[in-house]
């Protein structure tokens, strides 16, 4: 994998973002500030200006643009968190021009870390962890079960996984009884909601394995 399919994958997930934006933003109407698909939105298309007039050199420097970017141009919750997981992976895969399907997993547990440590949140506490993190594990047991690194193939099927756990993820979020965040504030009324920021990563990780399956 190289800037080429780094910078689609960016691509995918802005056009992604775009298609969904109202379906994210009614999802942070119930339980937040309602803003979340449009601040999203706004963040990705500067995002895609910026790739334009940039043209970073490999993969590590365009994630680490799209963070910065991000953490720019994105208000609230939204901005930092993504931001910090699309910088902290994209320093994680430093000046590599290819990126094999484990690198891609070290660098996706490092971009979780910099999640988990900005926001405090784990598993279990409604936010987009709970898509990010089994996410993050997928890809490391299909890194373990074996397949050749170097087939698109076995590669687009690892990160399919990785897609499948966060979609799953984000729908187990709806039970749930927000503990961080605006939603925290509603207390058991949180309760029957899919979390926006975990809705929003199943589809950034799902234009990761559409592309991948190119």
């Amino acid at each position: 994998m190289d800037v080429a399919f780094f910078a689609s994958w960016i691509e995918e997930a802005a056009r992604t973002v775009s298609s969904d934006r109202e379906r994210l933003t009614a999802l942070d109407a119930a339980i937040g500030d309602a803003d979340h698909g449009t601040n999203l939105d706004r963040g990705f298309t500067a995002v895609a200006h910026a790739l334009g007039t940039a043209d970073p050199a490999t993969p590590g420097a365009l994630l680490t643009l799209v963070g910065t970017t991000l953490i720019r141009k994105v208000g609230g919750a939204s901005g930092p968190l993504y931001g910090t997981f699309f910088r902290e992976t994209g320093k994680a895969l430093g000046d590599d021009a290819e990126v094999s399907v484990a690198r891609l997993h070290t660098a996706l547990q490092a971009g979780l870390a910099g999640v988990r440590a900005l926001g405090s949140a784990a598993e279990g506490d409604k936010t987009m962890v709970d898509a990010l993190a089994p996410a993050v594990r997928a890809l490391e047991e299909a890194v373990r079960d074996g397949g050749d690194p170097a087939d698109p193939t076995d590669a687009a099927e690892a990160i399919g996984a990785a897609a499948a756990a966060a979609r799953t993820g984000a729908e187990s979020t709806i039970p749930l009884q927000a503990r961080k965040g605006r939603a925290s504030y509603l207390g058991p009324r949180s309760v029957g909601h899919e979390d926006p920021g975990a809705a929003s990563t199943a589809l950034i990780l799902a234009a990761l394995h559409a592309v991948a399956t190119r």
